[in-house]
């Protein structure tokens, strides 16, 4: 007796040390994205300019001299500033003045020397000066200027995605092209599965049911480059075959390839509520003179209810959160869509295609997209948890 307290106390603290864990954890990670999304809107990209150096190994500015530095940030109180590095024919000298007064990045600084570079602005709000030299060797000098809070409301409803030149960050279409694909997935992919799950659970023979369910477990389990790959191959020029589309990387081809991929889940967990509903209620229903059919739509399935929508919205989360399918087959076009064979971009494809090379704000804003992409799972779950409701109220 006294071993069986033991192990139940001991099993007890380790469920109670591991569930804690875990929710911190999941508490750790959605207080970093939040708070990683939420910089753009709160703070400027930095407190002064940022001065970068590139083929320079030793220089002066205003005074103090750096060497083997790649980074200088100047402070946000200065002026102007004096900088000073050795050429092959003598010290190079830059001057500016800075215009803490101006609003606009691009009026902060007014180069007033700069002699043998040439200046140019490859960025919004960065301005390089080029120095002679040869290709891939030349000394660069860049400046990169401190971009103002951006605007909450431009970014959700701006129509435009520039993140490198112009630095115009409208992820409108991405929203529209997320929220468009999930919904017709479900629309195209749900009804089919449900029937499938319902056929599967009741009217398809044991052994029959067996192998096709082993065969359903298989293509959930599939990764889902391999079925992105299957409709960069088949699904897309199908469709622009069929509806002679200059291109089949569109939006209905990524309603299909979704509406394909979220078939398994819906269709294994519906078929499991089914096969739970208890035997008894069926032969009552059954002893009471319903048909088999009427048993299965008017008892079986309102028993089964919480199972079928819990698979609903399994799908639903797959769906919205789809990435590396969607980025095969949809296009990639951050534009605002017309028509179902336009290209589309989807939240999740402008996180994989762009966290790789984006810097400063540009990555930032990428975590934004995170939390908007949060927020819209948990808008589409709730609107789903709310009709059940109604309906069983």
């Amino acid at each position: 007796m006294l071993h069986r307290r033991i192990t139940d106390r001991f099993f007890k603290y380790v469920v109670h040390l591991v569930s804690g864990f875990s929710i911190l954890a999941l508490g750790g990670i959605l207080l970093f994205l939040f708070v990683q999304g939420a910089g753009p809107f709160l703070a400027p990209t930095a407190p002064g300019i940022r001065v970068v150096l590139e083929n320079i190994r030793e220089i002066e500015v205003n005074g103090a001299v750096y060497t083997d530095v790649s980074l200088i940030p100047l402070p946000s109180s200065v002026s102007s500033f004096s900088l000073r590095f050795a050429g092959p024919e003598g010290d190079r000298i830059l001057e500016a003045e800075v215009l803490a007064g101006e609003k606009d990045p691009k009026d902060l600084i007014r180069f007033t020397a700069y002699a043998g570079a040439e200046l140019s602005s490859p960025e919004a709000a960065v301005y390089t000066l080029s120095y002679p030299g040869l290709p891939g060797l030349r000394p660069k000098v860049h400046f990169i200027l401190p971009e103002a809070p951006y605007r909450l409301v431009g970014f959700l409803t701006g129509p435009h995605w520039r993140p490198t030149y112009e630095k115009v960050y409208g992820i409108l279409p991405m929203i529209l092209g997320t929220i468009l694909s999930s919904l017709g997935a479900i629309l195209v992919g749900v009804p089919p599965a449900l029937l499938c799950g319902l056929f599967l659970g009741e009217f398809m023979p044991h052994k029959l049911a067996g192998i096709a369910r082993a065969g359903i477990e298989v293509l959930a389990g599939i990764p889902s480059v391999v079925y992105g790959f299957f409709g960069l191959m088949v699904i897309v020029p199908s469709v622009k075959r069929l509806f002679g589309a200059p291109s089949g990387n569109s939006l209905l081809s990524a309603v299909i390839m979704l509406s394909v991929m979220i078939l398994p889940t819906i269709i294994t967990i519906t078929e499991t509520s089914i096969r739970a509903v208890p035997r008894s209620h069926w032969e009552a229903s059954l002893a009471l003179g319903a048909s088999k059919m009427q048993t299965l739509w008017f008892v079986a399935l309102p028993y089964a209810r919480s199972g079928v929508i819990a698979g609903v919205m399994l799908g639903i989360s797959r769906a919205v959160g789809e990435t590396m399918a969607v980025i095969l087959v949809a296009g990639n076009s951050s534009q605002l869509i017309h028509s179902p064979l336009d290209s589309v971009r989807t939240l999740t494809a402008t996180i994989a295609l762009e966290m790789g090379y984006a810097q400063g704000r540009h990555r930032e804003l990428l975590f934004s997209i995170g939390v908007v992409l949060f927020a819209l799972i948990l808008l589409l779950n709730s609107a789903v948890l709310y009709l059940r409701r109604h309906e069983e109220a």
